[in-house]
């Protein structure tokens, strides 16, 4: 996400209350149009049933919360207990399905825009279950069950719909969720559990959880069986490389660890080039350069081997409240697998 753009929807400054405020009109016009396209999906027979059953991950936000991991979580719990996961995804700038594929190898990933061929695509391939990735606003594919994932990191109360800010929807669209998911990486614990509150008042009996991206290990990105400690950092000078939806959070996660960090920040899928990585690692001299694993799928094959190792940080999902309601929701969907499995041919 480029950083004006951050700043117009997240800055307190007066240009910044200017700059919202003349985009107030438009989105405006924006909310009505995605206000009269949910009251037309709101009717019945409006979305068509999936070949298999389905389990949308999204949010209200425009990148940054998580859904990526989260989704992954999702496929490896159904894979787990004795589903045949497939993912299915728009597939933006193409990293996100090579992260899938780092993160759950035996889950088949399918990339395209019209979330119903990618089920059907999903089912030619064996899986009897599929998770959509960045779906809530996709309502044309009927769905068992919606997660819809708020950010701490990014949250606070006055933010706008596109294009004066990053809702997608308003707020009130998380009445039509299943569950939603409060995610956090550097953010607080006391943090998560003001979002979870304020998600609580804007959709009353939505259950809430609280799920905790916790940066596990330093992983060599050229070398995938290579790994250290991320407490391997600590008091060394980093060069951080993030093109993701909050980039700021990916440094305070390092930060936290006790390494000195400097962060160079990419809009989010960024296409990296020869340049950009000629830049990096003209900027990184002898320190470590530490990435994300969506950054890392696009920079390893440019990466010169010459250069200084490149290492992307792992995620571990850590539920810290509301299991029992994730929990529910992987527990619908394979109970919609199971009849789906025992149902009438034609």
């Amino acid at each position: 996400m480029a950083s004006w753009v951050d700043a117009v929807w997240y800055g307190d400054g007066l240009v910044a209350r200017l700059a919202r405020g003349a985009l107030t009109p438009a989105s405006l016009a924006y909310h009505a149009v995605t206000s009269a396209r949910n009251a037309w999906y709101g009717w019945p027979g409006r979305a068509r049933a999936t070949a298999v059953p389905a389990l949308s991950v999204g949010n209200l936000s425009v990148g940054g919360t998580g859904k990526t991991p989260v989704a992954a979580w999702c496929a490896a719990r159904l894979r787990a207990q004795g589903a045949r996961p497939a993912i299915v995804l728009r597939g933006y700038g193409d990293d996100e399905p090579a992260v899938h594929r780092v993160l759950n190898p035996d889950v088949p990933v399918i990339a395209t825009p019209d979330r119903l061929l990618g089920a059907q695509r999903a089912r030619a391939t064996g899986a009897d279950v599929v998770v959509l990735d960045d779906a809530f606003q996709h309502r044309r594919a009927r769905r068992i069950a919606d997660l819809v994932l708020v950010s701490a990191d990014r949250w606070r109360p006055d933010l706008a719909v596109l294009p004066a800010g990053p809702w997608r929807e308003s707020p009130a669209g998380l009445r039509r969720a299943t569950a939603i998911v409060v995610t956090r990486k550097a953010a607080g614990a006391e943090a998560a559990l003001r979002v979870a509150g304020w998600a609580t008042r804007v959709a009353p009996g939505v259950p809430v959880a609280i799920v905790h991206l916790v940066p596990d290990a330093l992983v060599r990105a050229d070398a995938p069986g290579a790994s250290r400690r991320l407490d391997t950092l600590a008091d060394q000078d980093v060069l951080a490389v993030a093109g993701v939806g909050d980039p700021r959070a990916f440094a305070e996660q390092l930060r936290a660890g006790g390494a000195r960090v400097q962060l160079r920040a990419f809009a989010d899928h960024h296409p990296y080039t020869e340049a950009d990585v000629a830049a990096l690692v003209r900027e990184a001299g002898a320190r470590p350069v530490v990435t994300t694993l969506k950054d890392a799928v696009k920079l390893s094959p440019r990466w010169p081997r010459t250069a200084p190792p490149l290492w992307y940080v792992s995620q571990r999902v850590v539920v810290e409240d509301g299991g029992p309601a994730l929990d529910g929701v992987l527990a619908a969907v394979l109970a919609a697998r199971a009849n789906a499995s025992v149902a009438p041919a034609g």
